[in-house]
Formats: structure tokens, sequence, C-alpha cells
């Protein structure tokens, strides 16, 4: 199992990304326009936690990660990272964060160990301090270590990816799509490494199209659209923004009239159920079922459904376009 080291600076705040005014711009083609990508984000990541970074195609998630990972520059403003201004200390920053890309961008001759030395090399790691075994444990590839990356099914090479990720010990991994297009299994041992990282003291950002993955593995989530900052809070908070509930009945007669009262939308659907919709801090439930029976209707089945991410997150992208 990896530990992971105490502390990057001495009484350093308890962020362990900071970002402010962040800004970057594309210069654009002979007559065209520019491309702002980042229009001034201001950020801040958590120490311990696990922070999801959502937003559409095209919103500037994987430019923040590149600027992070120090593979693009910014036009503007502050990043520091782990304590670490980039500008200042820019080998610090970088070798306090590791990357997990989205692409498969592995040289095809080398062994999963090999791979991982020449990558601990490059960030300098001692000999000495190397744990390139451990590591492959860790991702289960203890008995791939010897084989060809080229030979390697799709899944073991996101694996070695991550393996790559945290070769010089980094305090902050970032997962860009890291369980994009993988079966069932390897999701759950991706996710089964991340949250043992995470105990251990490791920061997580993780991008997701997978909605549902980021309600259940993070503590907290910004959402950008744009190039900007929409959202940032709790998944609890920010799930508790849209707190519309829809409450699926089943009758146990054909219906002659629908539930009607102040904050209720009701709809007749063809399979004869009944549809409502209202918003709970309104409208309490107990108020939905006090118009369904002035209504003559008696119930064979109920069930209650409750805004979740993916409710979330089109509702601010939508307002954001609006």
């Amino acid at each position: 199992m990896l530990e992971q080291e105490a502390g990057g600076k001495s009484g350093m705040a308890a962020s362990a990304i900071e970002i402010r005014g962040l800004v970057k711009t594309y210069a654009g083609g002979r007559h065209g326009p520019e491309k702002h990508a980042l229009k001034g984000i201001d950020l801040d990541i958590p120490q311990g936690s696990v922070f999801g970074l959502l937003g559409p195609n095209g919103a500037g998630k994987s430019t923040l990660i590149n600027i992070l990972a120090g593979l693009v520059v910014k036009t503007a403003g502050q990043v520091t990272i782990w304590g670490f201004d980039q500008d200042r200390n820019p080998r610090q920053s970088r070798a306090s964060i590791g990357v997990m890309p989205q692409e498969l961008n592995l040289d095809p001759f080398f062994t999963p160990r090999e791979a991982l030395e020449v990558q601990a090399g490059l960030y300098g790691v001692p000999r000495r301090e190397r744990r390139s075994d451990a590591i492959l444990r860790l991702v289960g590839l203890e008995d791939k270590a010897e084989a060809y990356a080229r030979t390697l099914s799709g899944g073991m090479r996101r694996r070695l990816l991550l393996a790559k990720a945290l070769v010089h010990h980094p305090h902050i991994l970032v997962l860009d799509e890291p369980t994009a297009g993988v079966d069932i299994e390897l999701r759950a041992m991706l996710w089964e490494n991340i949250r043992r990282l995470n105990r251990e003291g490791m920061t997580i950002i993780l991008t997701t199209h997978y909605l549902e993955e980021a309600e259940e593995m993070c503590d907290e989530i910004a959402i950008i659209n744009e190039g900007a900052v929409v959202a940032r809070d709790s998944t609890a908070r920010l799930l508790d923004r849209l707190d519309g509930r829809r409450m699926i009945l089943t009758p146990d007669a054909p219906v002659t009239a629908l539930p009607e009262g102040r904050g209720i939308e009701a709809a007749h659907h063809a399979d004869g159920t009944i549809e409502i919709t209202y918003r709970a801090r309104e409208t309490p439930a107990e108020s939905v079922l006090e118009a369904v029976r002035a209504a003559g209707i008696k119930i064979r089945d109920l069930r209650i459904e409750q805004a979740d991410l993916q409710d979330v997150f089109l509702d601010l992208t939508r307002s954001r376009a609006g």
C-alpha cells in the first residue's frame, strides 16, 4: 500500500490547489476570432477531498487540467499547487500533482515496470525511493510487469496510466475521464484504488461524464460551462438546489380527475400511472397525498423520485446558456 507523505510546505493553507483569475485565450486563425477557453476562473480545492470537475464537452475542463499539469501555458491568473506558485516554483508545483490522462499515450515497446522506471527518472525520483513494484501491485499489474505495453488490453493500459501518475508520490491526483469506455470490473477496481489513495490522504480531482459516479464519489463539485464556473458546492448542497420531486402513483382503479393544489402539477400517462411534480420546500408530501385523496384516487403503489446530479447539471448549464 502506498503511503502519502505529510504536508508540502510548512504552515500551508488547507487548499491543495488555489486558482485565481485563470484565463486562457487561444489565438484565432487568419480570419477567425480568439477562443476564450477559460474566462477568469477562481477555484479552491480542499486538501484530502475527492473533488469533481464537471462540464459539457468544450467547457474548458481539459484546458484547466492541462494548465495544472504544466502542459498548457495560461494567459493570465495565478495557480498555486500544494502551496507552490506555478510561476515562481514550477518544478515543485509540477512534482506535487500526478495526472492520469484520458488518452492511452503509452510506449508500446516498454514493459509496465520499465515505463514506471522511466517516468520516475523523468521526475528525478532517486532509485532507492522508487516503488514500481508496489504501484504495479496496487493497480493489479504485478503479473504483467515484464509484458510489453502493446500486448496489454485496453483496461490494463488504463491501469498503467494510473500507475505512471503515481510514480513521483504526488499529493494530488487528477483523473481525466478515468472510466470512459471501460468494463464494469475495471471501473470497480479503479474506484477501489481511488478510495484507498484518498483514505491515505491523497487529494483526488475527477472529471467524468458519468454523473452517477461523481454523485457517489465526490465530496465537492465544480461545474464549468463555457469557460466559467457556474456552480461550486458540496455534492449534497448542489443536489438541494433542485428540490423537485416526482411522485409516481399507480391508482387502484381508473381515475376521473387529477389531483389539484398549490405547487402541484399532475399528468396522466398512457400506462395508467399519474405523475405529480412538486417542490419539497414549498409543498410537503402529505399535502400532495391530501390532494390525491381529495380527487378520489385510491393508491395501489407509489414511489417518489428526487433530483439527481444530472438534473442539477442540466439546469445550471441551461440557465447559463440562456
